[in-house]
Parts: C-alpha cells; sequence; structure tokens
C-alpha cells in the first residue's frame, strides 16, 4: 500500500530527497567556484594575479585603481535606435556617472607610467534602465582569451626569469600587435585627447528583433595633441587628474560614441582582432561630462562598472572577456568593500585632522 502524504517513510524519502538536492547544488557550487579542481582558472585567480608585488591596495579597485570620477549626460542622436531598442539609444538625454581611470593596480602609480587608459561609464536611461561600459584607449586587446590573460599576469609578474615574457610571447603570437601598439603609438596630453574602445562584441537587437554585432568607441571632440614619452616623464605624477578637472570647469567635454557594425565573419569572440576601417559605423550620440566629482566618498565609489549590466536591446555575444570581468569585478567589489576601513575616505567637515 502506498504511503499516506503524512507517514514517516513518506517524509523520510522528501528529506533524502531534499538532502541529494542540496549536496548537488553544492557541488555544482565548489566546482563553479574551482575548488574540485585547482587548475581551473577562478575569477579569485585573475584579481589575485593583478596584485602587484607589494599585495594589492586595500579598500581599492584590484585594476584600475587610479583614477577620477565625473557626472554627465548621453544625449542620443536616436541614429543607433534601428539597431538597438535601448532606451539610452532612442533620442533624448540619459544620466551618466563615469570615471577615467590608469589600468594599473596601484592607486599611488605616477601618471607617465601607466600606458593603458580608461573610461567606465554608468548611463541611467529616463525610465530608469542601466547600461554599464568599461573601455580602454587601445585599439585591441593584447590577448584573444581569459586564460591568455592571466598567462600574460603571470608572465609579468616573474621577475626573477627574464625568459618569461619572451616564453608567453612565444605562446601567444597575438600579444605582437598590442607591443607594437604600446611601443610606438602616440601618448596624448590629456583623458580629454583619448579614443576609448568597448573592444569586446556585443549583439544589439532592434524593435523587430534584429540582431547585429557591434563593437562601440568613444571618439573625443578635443583634438589629441601626441607627447612623446620623454616628455610625459617630465610631467607631474596626477597631471591627467590635474587636467581634466580644469577642463571641465572651463567647459564640458564631449565624445561621440561611434557603433561600429560587424560584416559577417568578422570574428566577434576574440577582442585582440580588430575589425577593418570599413565596416559601417552609426554615431549614436555625444557623452557629455559636465562636473567632475570627488573621488573618494562620491558617486563612483560604490559602483562597478559591470559590462554585462545590460539594458534590453543589448547582450553578450560569444566573446568570452565579458563575463569574466563581471566575475572577476565582483570579486574585486566585494574584497574592496570589505576593507573599506583601509580606504582612505576624505575627513567629514569638521573632523579632527
Amino acid at each position: 500500500m502506498a504511503d499516506r502524504p503524512g507517514s514517516q517513510p513518506s517524509a523520510v524519502r522528501s528529506l533524502i530527497l531534499i538532502a541529494i538536492i542540496v549536496g548537488v547544488v553544492a557541488i555544482a557550487f565548489v566546482y563553479t567556484a574551482g575548488w574540485l579542481t585547482p587548475s581551473r582558472l577562478t575569477p579569485a585567480k585573475v584579481v589575485n594575479a593583478l596584485a602587484p608585488p607589494g599585495g594589492p591596495a586595500l579598500g581599492f579597485r584590484r585594476n584600475h585603481a587610479k583614477g577620477i570620477c565625473f557626472t554627465g549626460t548621453f544625449e542620443s542622436s536616436g541614429a543607433a535606435a534601428a539597431l538597438s531598442k535601448a532606451p539610452m539609444f532612442a533620442q533624448g538625454s540619459s544620466r551618466v556617472t563615469g570615471r577615467f581611470n590608469l589600468a594599473t593596480p596601484d592607486p599611488k602609480a605616477t601618471d607617465p607610467s601607466v600606458r593603458v587608459r580608461g573610461l567606465s561609464l554608468r548611463v541611467v536611461a529616463p525610465d530608469g534602465t542601466e547600461w554599464r561600459s568599461a573601455m580602454i584607449d587601445a585599439p585591441f586587446f593584447p590577448v584573444a582569451t581569459p586564460q591568455a590573460f592571466y598567462a600574460l599576469l603571470e608572465a609579468s609578474a616573474q621577475k626573477d626569469d627574464p625568459d618569461a615574457m619572451k616564453k608567453f610571447i612565444a605562446a601567444h603570437p597575438e600579444f605582437a600587435a598590442f607591443g607594437a601598439w604600446a611601443t610606438t603609438a602616440p601618448w596624448t596630453a590629456s583623458y580629454a585627447q583619448d579614443q576609448y574602445n568597448s573592444l569586446n562584441s556585443f549583439i544589439f537587437t532592434n524593435a523587430q528583433g534584429q540582431d547585429q554585432a557591434v563593437r562601440w568607441s568613444f571618439v573625443p571632440a578635443a583634438k589629441p595633441e601626441p607627447v612623446s614619452a620623454d616628455e610625459l616623464k617630465q610631467r607631474p605624477a596626477d597631471f591627467l587628474e590635474t587636467d581634466i578637472t580644469k577642463r571641465v570647469q572651463s567647459a564640458p567635454q564631449r565624445w561621440t560614441m561611434v557603433v561600429t557594425v560587424a560584416n559577417p565573419g568578422d570574428p566577434t569572440a576574440d577582442p585582440s582582432k580588430a575589425w577593418p576601417d570599413d565596416r559601417r559605423k552609426v554615431e549614436a550620440g555625444t557623452l557629455v561630462v559636465s562636473a567632475i566629482e570627488p573621488e573618494p566618498d562620491g558617486p563612483c565609489r560604490d559602483l562597478n562598472f559591470d559590462p554585462t549590466v545590460l539594458p534590453a536591446g543589448i547582450h553578450v555575444s560569444d566573446d568570452p572577456f565579458p563575463a569574466a570581468r563581471s566575475a572577476a569585478y565582483s570579486v574585486s567589489f566585494n574584497r574592496r568593500t570589505a576593507e573599506d576601513k583601509d580606504y582612505p575616505h576624505t575627513p567629514a567637515e569638521g573632523a579632527k585632522q
């Protein structure tokens, strides 16, 4: 005879089933975290590898630790609405909180010593929908996969092995193009003069449900002024922050968002490969930076510029980096917020100095 719903055997079987489900979930969780596969690349391993020899700067972002916050708007032209139904591409204005930054884990690094500069954005449409993006000024990424990026971090940290980078480059030939850019491309005199590129491919979906692979760039209105590396060395440690603050105080600074549309066959999973210059381009609107905000306790402090925070009308492609970056950003965010007591907050007005 079948057990009644309230009978002891039925209750025992239910408990066993629950235990099995919990066990499976737990195993899946620890596997995802890499605890059962020590050689597996995990977000924590990537974040750990970003730390300088003396250890991470507690309370700071684990990469792009040095930067300056700003607020402004994104003024959409409406031209990209044919590509994406995201509300911030409808003609009109959206609020922006963003951050100019340097690709370094050291918040005290001198500006002339860091080759890669970044721009991070949080765009909030009038209906509250959010879009976040993190870009750099390089035209392509150094490597093709997250695993290769981790190998690059490991190789660059091996100061006692002069052949470590040579071995890495031999195993990752795509790095040569980035190396050439880093050593020969001109530096500029200002954050305001740099073009910032998404590098990762995303999928735009329009109101008709049509998908299109894209990348985007923010092209400066300010004319770039090439500066030699030797000349840069003569500039103050924080010249970029000083310069952008003065510029924005004088007048809003602007960048045009240019969306590049892929042709069939263009690589979407490999950010180390640039698309040809003749691809279709759409000017989606203008980023207007209207105010520089405090970095220590300003609106950027608790912002995680996760590139997978996307509105309807934008989703990730087969590029593995956005998901990997999202996971690493989460680890970095959790660590720095847990270390809040170590962060040099601005003293409250009236507090003892």
